[in-house]
Protein backbone atom coordinates (compact mmCIF):
# COMPACT_ATOMS: atom_id res chain seq x y z
CA UNK A 1 0.00 0.00 0.00
CA UNK A 2 1.31 3.36 -0.81
CA UNK A 3 2.35 5.53 2.29
CA UNK A 4 -0.06 8.17 3.11
CA UNK A 5 3.38 10.94 3.42
CA UNK A 6 4.06 9.60 -0.46
CA UNK A 7 0.25 9.80 -1.64
CA UNK A 8 1.26 13.83 -0.27
CA UNK A 9 3.50 14.28 -1.56
CA UNK A 10 2.65 13.42 -5.06
CA UNK A 11 -0.50 15.23 -4.55
CA UNK A 12 1.39 18.79 -3.93
CA UNK A 13 3.65 17.88 -6.03
CA UNK A 14 0.73 17.75 -8.97
CA UNK A 15 -0.51 20.90 -8.15
CA UNK A 16 2.37 23.24 -8.17
CA UNK A 17 2.89 21.54 -11.58
CA UNK A 18 -0.83 22.02 -12.28
CA UNK A 19 0.10 25.87 -11.07
CA UNK A 20 2.18 26.39 -13.13
CA UNK A 21 1.09 25.30 -16.22
CA UNK A 22 -2.37 27.82 -15.49
CA UNK A 23 0.28 30.22 -15.33
CA UNK A 24 1.82 29.58 -18.37
CA UNK A 25 -1.40 29.14 -20.41
CA UNK A 26 -2.54 32.51 -19.52
CA UNK A 27 0.60 34.06 -20.28
CA UNK A 28 0.49 32.78 -23.06
CA UNK A 29 -3.19 33.93 -23.70
CA UNK A 30 -2.03 37.12 -22.52
CA UNK A 31 0.76 37.57 -25.13
CA UNK A 32 -1.02 36.84 -27.86
CA UNK A 33 -3.68 38.51 -27.42
CA UNK A 34 -1.05 42.20 -26.76
CA UNK A 35 0.52 40.64 -29.70
CA UNK A 36 -2.49 40.40 -31.80
CA UNK A 37 -3.12 43.81 -31.38
CA UNK A 38 0.20 45.51 -31.80
CA UNK A 39 0.04 43.84 -35.45
CA UNK A 40 -3.97 44.52 -35.97
CA UNK A 41 -5.18 47.03 -34.06
CA UNK A 42 -8.97 46.90 -33.24
CA UNK A 43 -11.03 49.74 -33.40
CA UNK A 44 -7.95 52.22 -33.55
CA UNK A 45 -7.13 51.34 -29.68
CA UNK A 46 -3.71 49.63 -30.56
CA UNK A 47 -1.21 49.03 -27.48
CA UNK A 48 -2.32 51.65 -25.11
CA UNK A 49 -1.21 51.50 -21.26
CA UNK A 50 -4.76 51.11 -20.33
CA UNK A 51 -5.63 48.38 -22.81
CA UNK A 52 -2.51 46.50 -21.77
CA UNK A 53 -3.41 46.95 -17.82
CA UNK A 54 -6.88 45.90 -18.25
CA UNK A 55 -6.47 42.75 -20.28
CA UNK A 56 -3.77 41.95 -18.09
CA UNK A 57 -6.03 41.97 -15.44
CA UNK A 58 -8.87 40.00 -17.05
CA UNK A 59 -6.41 36.94 -17.88
CA UNK A 60 -4.87 37.10 -14.32
CA UNK A 61 -8.60 36.98 -12.95
CA UNK A 62 -8.83 34.09 -15.03
CA UNK A 63 -5.84 32.59 -14.28
CA UNK A 64 -7.60 32.65 -10.42
CA UNK A 65 -10.35 31.72 -11.39
CA UNK A 66 -9.28 28.36 -13.13
CA UNK A 67 -8.52 26.42 -10.28
CA UNK A 68 -11.70 27.10 -8.73
CA UNK A 69 -13.66 26.07 -11.55
CA UNK A 70 -11.52 22.77 -12.05
CA UNK A 71 -13.18 22.40 -8.60
CA UNK A 72 -16.74 22.58 -9.55
CA UNK A 73 -15.63 20.38 -12.31
CA UNK A 74 -14.82 17.25 -9.78
CA UNK A 75 -17.84 18.52 -6.98
CA UNK A 76 -20.51 18.66 -10.03
CA UNK A 77 -19.48 15.89 -12.24
CA UNK A 78 -21.52 14.64 -15.58
CA UNK A 79 -20.91 11.06 -14.29
CA UNK A 80 -24.54 10.36 -12.98
CA UNK A 81 -27.30 8.83 -14.39
CA UNK A 82 -29.49 12.34 -14.03
CA UNK A 83 -26.82 14.34 -15.96
CA UNK A 84 -29.00 16.97 -17.32
CA UNK A 85 -29.04 18.87 -14.07
CA UNK A 86 -25.57 19.01 -13.62
CA UNK A 87 -25.50 20.00 -17.51
CA UNK A 88 -28.13 22.76 -16.71
CA UNK A 89 -26.03 24.56 -13.30
CA UNK A 90 -23.07 24.69 -15.12
CA UNK A 91 -24.34 26.28 -17.77
CA UNK A 92 -26.24 28.72 -14.95
CA UNK A 93 -22.53 29.11 -13.00
CA UNK A 94 -20.89 29.97 -16.46
CA UNK A 95 -23.50 32.78 -17.43
CA UNK A 96 -23.45 34.46 -13.61
CA UNK A 97 -19.03 34.33 -13.84
CA UNK A 98 -19.15 35.71 -17.29
CA UNK A 99 -21.56 38.69 -16.31
CA UNK A 100 -19.25 38.96 -13.25
CA UNK A 101 -15.79 38.89 -14.51
CA UNK A 102 -17.33 41.49 -17.77
CA UNK A 103 -18.55 43.52 -14.98
CA UNK A 104 -14.76 43.52 -12.86
CA UNK A 105 -13.12 44.17 -16.15
CA UNK A 106 -15.47 47.28 -17.49
CA UNK A 107 -15.88 48.64 -14.19
CA UNK A 108 -11.94 48.61 -13.29
CA UNK A 109 -11.59 50.37 -16.76
CA UNK A 110 -13.81 53.04 -15.46
CA UNK A 111 -11.96 53.20 -12.01
CA UNK A 112 -8.99 53.32 -13.16
CA UNK A 113 -9.19 55.45 -16.52
CA UNK A 114 -12.20 57.15 -15.97
CA UNK A 115 -13.60 59.39 -19.25
CA UNK A 116 -10.98 57.28 -21.40
CA UNK A 117 -14.20 55.98 -23.25
CA UNK A 118 -17.01 57.49 -24.59
CA UNK A 119 -19.99 55.63 -22.88
CA UNK A 120 -19.84 53.95 -19.10
CA UNK A 121 -20.88 50.80 -17.98
CA UNK A 122 -24.21 50.06 -17.36
CA UNK A 123 -24.84 46.24 -15.91
CA UNK A 124 -28.45 45.59 -17.46
CA UNK A 125 -28.02 47.17 -20.80
CA UNK A 126 -25.07 44.56 -20.52
CA UNK A 127 -26.76 41.63 -19.22
CA UNK A 128 -29.74 42.65 -22.27
CA UNK A 129 -27.15 42.65 -25.02
CA UNK A 130 -25.25 39.88 -23.93
CA UNK A 131 -22.16 41.32 -24.33
CA UNK A 132 -20.10 38.74 -21.73
CA UNK A 133 -20.29 36.23 -24.36
CA UNK A 134 -16.97 36.11 -24.81
CA UNK A 135 -16.64 35.79 -21.19
CA UNK A 136 -19.03 33.00 -20.95
CA UNK A 137 -17.28 31.13 -23.70
CA UNK A 138 -14.30 31.73 -22.28
CA UNK A 139 -15.52 29.54 -18.95
CA UNK A 140 -16.91 27.14 -20.72
CA UNK A 141 -13.40 26.48 -22.92
CA UNK A 142 -12.02 26.48 -19.32
CA UNK A 143 -14.30 23.94 -18.06
CA UNK A 144 -14.20 21.41 -20.59
CA UNK A 145 -10.53 21.57 -19.65
CA UNK A 146 -11.67 21.06 -16.21
CA UNK A 147 -13.87 18.15 -17.04
CA UNK A 148 -10.88 16.90 -19.36
CA UNK A 149 -8.54 17.12 -16.58
CA UNK A 150 -11.23 15.60 -13.75
CA UNK A 151 -11.57 13.07 -16.29
CA UNK A 152 -7.22 12.29 -16.80
CA UNK A 153 -7.32 12.26 -13.08
CA UNK A 154 -9.98 9.70 -12.41
CA UNK A 155 -8.86 6.93 -14.76
CA UNK A 156 -5.90 7.54 -12.95
CA UNK A 157 -6.92 6.78 -9.82
CA UNK A 158 -8.38 4.06 -11.12
CA UNK A 159 -5.63 2.64 -12.31
CA UNK A 160 -3.46 3.10 -9.76
CA UNK A 161 -6.36 1.65 -7.59
CA UNK A 162 -6.55 -1.47 -9.71
CA UNK A 163 -2.68 -1.83 -10.18
CA UNK A 164 -2.55 -1.71 -5.60
CA UNK A 165 -5.39 -4.07 -5.80
CA UNK A 166 -3.69 -6.81 -8.06
CA UNK A 167 -0.63 -6.20 -5.87
CA UNK A 168 -2.58 -6.68 -2.42
CA UNK A 169 -3.91 -9.57 -4.57
CA UNK A 170 -0.92 -11.63 -4.92
CA UNK A 171 0.51 -10.61 -1.35
CA UNK A 172 -2.35 -12.35 -0.18
CA UNK A 173 -2.38 -15.28 -2.59
CA UNK A 174 1.40 -15.90 -1.65
CA UNK A 175 0.66 -15.13 2.56
CA UNK A 176 -2.04 -17.91 1.94
CA UNK A 177 0.17 -20.44 -0.34
CA UNK A 178 3.05 -19.68 2.49
CA UNK A 179 0.75 -20.37 5.27
CA UNK A 180 -0.71 -23.61 3.67
CA UNK A 181 2.79 -25.02 2.55
CA UNK A 182 3.55 -24.44 6.65
CA UNK A 183 0.33 -26.08 7.15
CA UNK A 184 1.09 -28.97 4.84
CA UNK A 185 5.08 -29.48 6.61
CA UNK A 186 3.81 -28.74 9.89
CA UNK A 187 1.27 -31.98 9.64
CA UNK A 188 4.07 -33.92 7.83
CA UNK A 189 6.58 -33.80 10.77
CA UNK A 190 3.92 -35.52 13.23
CA UNK A 191 3.70 -38.07 10.61
CA UNK A 192 7.05 -38.41 10.30
CA UNK A 193 8.01 -38.55 13.89
CA UNK A 194 5.18 -41.18 14.65
CA UNK A 195 6.29 -43.29 12.18
CA UNK A 196 9.91 -43.22 13.74
CA UNK A 197 8.70 -43.54 16.94
CA UNK A 198 6.86 -46.67 16.05
CA UNK A 199 10.06 -48.31 14.74
CA UNK A 200 11.57 -47.24 17.85
CA UNK A 201 9.36 -49.41 19.57
CA UNK A 202 8.90 -52.06 17.54
CA UNK A 203 12.88 -52.87 18.78
CA UNK A 204 12.10 -52.14 22.31
CA UNK A 205 12.81 -55.72 23.79
CA UNK A 206 14.68 -56.65 20.41
CA UNK A 207 17.97 -54.88 20.41
CA UNK A 208 17.84 -52.19 23.11
CA UNK A 209 21.36 -51.06 22.21
CA UNK A 210 19.63 -50.20 18.58
CA UNK A 211 17.15 -48.49 20.16
CA UNK A 212 19.70 -45.98 21.77
CA UNK A 213 21.09 -45.55 18.60
CA UNK A 214 17.63 -44.73 17.03
CA UNK A 215 16.68 -42.66 19.98
CA UNK A 216 20.16 -40.83 19.77
CA UNK A 217 19.08 -40.14 15.78
CA UNK A 218 15.48 -39.54 16.86
CA UNK A 219 17.14 -36.66 19.36
CA UNK A 220 19.21 -34.85 15.80
CA UNK A 221 16.17 -34.76 14.11
CA UNK A 222 13.71 -33.31 16.38
CA UNK A 223 16.85 -30.34 16.63
CA UNK A 224 17.29 -30.19 13.47
CA UNK A 225 12.65 -30.09 12.73
CA UNK A 226 12.33 -27.14 15.85
CA UNK A 227 15.35 -25.55 13.95
CA UNK A 228 14.32 -25.34 10.23
CA UNK A 229 10.55 -24.50 11.34
CA UNK A 230 10.35 -21.41 8.87
CA UNK A 231 12.33 -23.08 6.07
CA UNK A 232 10.40 -23.85 2.89
CA UNK A 233 12.99 -25.12 0.69
CA UNK A 234 16.92 -25.72 1.94
CA UNK A 235 19.74 -27.08 -0.46
CA UNK A 236 19.77 -30.37 -1.28
CA UNK A 237 23.05 -31.30 0.70
CA UNK A 238 21.14 -30.91 3.89
CA UNK A 239 18.31 -32.21 3.04
CA UNK A 240 20.38 -35.50 2.12
CA UNK A 241 21.93 -34.91 5.66
CA UNK A 242 18.83 -35.47 7.27
CA UNK A 243 17.62 -38.31 5.42
CA UNK A 244 21.10 -40.01 6.57
CA UNK A 245 19.86 -39.85 9.83
CA UNK A 246 16.20 -41.11 9.52
CA UNK A 247 17.50 -43.59 7.39
CA UNK A 248 19.93 -44.26 10.27
CA UNK A 249 17.31 -45.04 12.28
CA UNK A 250 15.93 -47.71 9.73
CA UNK A 251 19.08 -49.61 9.25
CA UNK A 252 18.97 -50.37 13.08
CA UNK A 253 14.78 -51.26 12.66
CA UNK A 254 15.70 -54.21 9.32
CA UNK A 255 19.28 -55.28 11.24
CA UNK A 256 21.37 -55.25 7.91
CA UNK A 257 18.46 -56.00 5.71
CA UNK A 258 18.61 -52.17 4.39
CA UNK A 259 20.82 -50.78 1.66
CA UNK A 260 20.94 -47.52 0.31
CA UNK A 261 23.32 -46.17 -2.23
CA UNK A 262 23.50 -42.67 -3.63
CA UNK A 263 24.13 -40.99 -7.04
CA UNK A 264 23.90 -37.28 -6.12
CA UNK A 265 25.48 -35.25 -9.13
CA UNK A 266 28.22 -32.73 -7.74
CA UNK A 267 26.37 -29.73 -9.14
CA UNK A 268 22.97 -30.40 -7.29
CA UNK A 269 24.41 -29.98 -3.81
CA UNK A 270 23.79 -26.45 -3.32
CA UNK A 271 20.17 -26.70 -5.25
CA UNK A 272 17.04 -25.62 -3.32
CA UNK A 273 14.41 -28.29 -2.71
CA UNK A 274 11.51 -28.79 -0.70
CA UNK A 275 12.36 -29.33 3.26
CA UNK A 276 11.81 -33.05 3.75
CA UNK A 277 10.79 -33.30 0.56
CA UNK A 278 13.26 -37.06 0.27
CA UNK A 279 11.58 -38.80 3.49
CA UNK A 280 8.43 -39.62 2.83
CA UNK A 281 9.14 -40.87 -0.52
CA UNK A 282 12.15 -42.86 1.37
CA UNK A 283 9.99 -43.97 4.18
CA UNK A 284 6.93 -44.74 0.69
CA UNK A 285 9.83 -47.47 -0.59
CA UNK A 286 10.40 -48.69 2.92
CA UNK A 287 6.86 -49.33 3.63
CA UNK A 288 5.68 -50.57 -0.05
CA UNK A 289 9.10 -52.35 -0.88
CA UNK A 290 11.63 -53.04 1.52
CA UNK A 291 9.31 -54.22 4.43
CA UNK A 292 7.27 -56.80 2.34
CA UNK A 293 10.31 -58.85 1.05
CA UNK A 294 12.39 -61.18 2.93
CA UNK A 295 15.73 -60.93 0.89
CA UNK A 296 17.96 -57.46 1.56
CA UNK A 297 16.09 -54.29 0.46
CA UNK A 298 17.69 -51.85 -2.13
CA UNK A 299 17.00 -48.36 -2.03
CA UNK A 300 18.53 -46.08 -4.58
CA UNK A 301 19.01 -42.27 -4.76
CA UNK A 302 19.30 -40.39 -7.29
CA UNK A 303 20.18 -36.44 -8.04
CA UNK A 304 20.85 -34.80 -11.30
CA UNK A 305 20.25 -32.05 -13.45
CA UNK A 306 18.69 -31.68 -17.02
CA UNK A 307 18.87 -28.10 -18.10
CA UNK A 308 17.07 -25.42 -16.06
CA UNK A 309 15.19 -28.92 -14.29
CA UNK A 310 16.47 -30.81 -11.15
CA UNK A 311 15.06 -34.00 -10.98
CA UNK A 312 15.09 -36.67 -8.10
CA UNK A 313 14.38 -40.32 -8.04
CA UNK A 314 13.96 -43.07 -5.38
CA UNK A 315 13.73 -46.76 -6.32
CA UNK A 316 13.38 -50.10 -4.67
CA UNK A 317 13.75 -53.49 -5.43
CA UNK A 318 10.24 -54.25 -3.14
CA UNK A 319 7.29 -56.37 -5.28
CA UNK A 320 6.24 -53.19 -7.19
CA UNK A 321 2.46 -52.09 -7.68
CA UNK A 322 0.20 -52.37 -10.17
CA UNK A 323 -0.27 -49.03 -11.94
CA UNK A 324 -3.67 -49.46 -10.81
CA UNK A 325 -2.60 -49.37 -7.48
CA UNK A 326 -1.13 -45.71 -8.12
CA UNK A 327 -3.59 -43.77 -6.71
CA UNK A 328 -4.24 -45.91 -3.58
CA UNK A 329 -0.82 -45.00 -2.96
CA UNK A 330 -0.78 -41.27 -3.77
CA UNK A 331 -3.36 -41.07 -0.59
CA UNK A 332 -1.34 -42.00 2.28
CA UNK A 333 -0.11 -38.60 4.04
CA UNK A 334 3.43 -38.25 3.09
CA UNK A 335 2.83 -38.27 -0.98
CA UNK A 336 -0.12 -37.12 -0.92
CA UNK A 337 1.53 -33.66 1.37
CA UNK A 338 4.79 -34.01 -0.64
CA UNK A 339 2.59 -33.44 -4.25
CA UNK A 340 0.44 -30.51 -2.58
CA UNK A 341 3.39 -28.68 -1.35
CA UNK A 342 5.22 -29.09 -4.77
CA UNK A 343 2.28 -27.83 -6.52
CA UNK A 344 2.01 -24.77 -3.80
CA UNK A 345 5.73 -23.98 -4.62
CA UNK A 346 6.21 -24.58 -8.17
CA UNK A 347 2.65 -24.48 -10.28
CA UNK A 348 2.86 -26.62 -12.85
CA UNK A 349 6.77 -26.44 -13.14
CA UNK A 350 6.80 -29.63 -11.34
CA UNK A 351 6.55 -33.18 -11.59
CA UNK A 352 5.69 -36.27 -9.74
CA UNK A 353 5.64 -39.53 -11.16
CA UNK A 354 5.71 -43.20 -11.01
CA UNK A 355 7.57 -45.58 -12.92
CA UNK A 356 6.04 -49.14 -12.42
CA UNK A 357 7.55 -51.01 -15.47
CA UNK A 358 10.53 -52.61 -14.29
CA UNK A 359 10.75 -56.22 -13.44
CA UNK A 360 10.30 -55.65 -9.71
CA UNK A 361 10.45 -52.49 -7.25
CA UNK A 362 9.27 -48.62 -7.82
CA UNK A 363 10.59 -45.51 -8.86
CA UNK A 364 9.42 -42.61 -7.91
CA UNK A 365 10.55 -39.35 -9.88
CA UNK A 366 10.69 -35.42 -9.02
CA UNK A 367 11.64 -33.26 -11.71
CA UNK A 368 11.56 -29.04 -10.03
CA UNK A 369 13.00 -26.02 -10.97
CA UNK A 370 16.60 -25.74 -10.92
CA UNK A 371 17.87 -22.75 -8.25
CA UNK A 372 19.96 -22.15 -5.48
CA UNK A 373 19.96 -19.69 -2.73
CA UNK A 374 22.60 -17.62 -4.84
CA UNK A 375 20.05 -17.77 -7.86
CA UNK A 376 17.13 -16.13 -5.60
CA UNK A 377 19.55 -13.44 -4.45
CA UNK A 378 20.94 -12.38 -7.75
CA UNK A 379 16.98 -12.36 -8.52
CA UNK A 380 16.12 -9.84 -5.48
CA UNK A 381 19.27 -7.57 -6.42
CA UNK A 382 18.63 -7.52 -10.01
CA UNK A 383 14.54 -7.55 -9.99
CA UNK A 384 13.39 -3.51 -10.44
CA UNK A 385 11.23 -2.56 -8.11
Amino acid sequence: MTPPSSSRSSTTRRLWIEGALVVAFWGMILMLNVGQRAIDPRGGTGITMPVLVITSLEYILWGCLTPAIFWLTRRISLERSDWLRPVLLHIGIAFVVAFVMDAVVHLAFDRLYPGQRPWRYHPLHQLLTLRFLDEWITYLVVLAAGFARDYFLRYREHLQESIQLEADKARLQAQLTEARLQALRMQLNPHFLFNTLHAIASLVERDPRGVRRMIARLSDLLRYTLEQTGAQEIPLHQELDLLRRYLDIQRVRFQGRLDVTEDIAPETADALVPNLILQPLVENAIKHGVSRIDRVGHIHLRAWREGDALHLSVSDNGPGIAGDGVPDLEQGVGLRNTRERLAGLYGEAYRLTFDTTGPEGLTVHVALPFHTAADLLTHAVTEPS
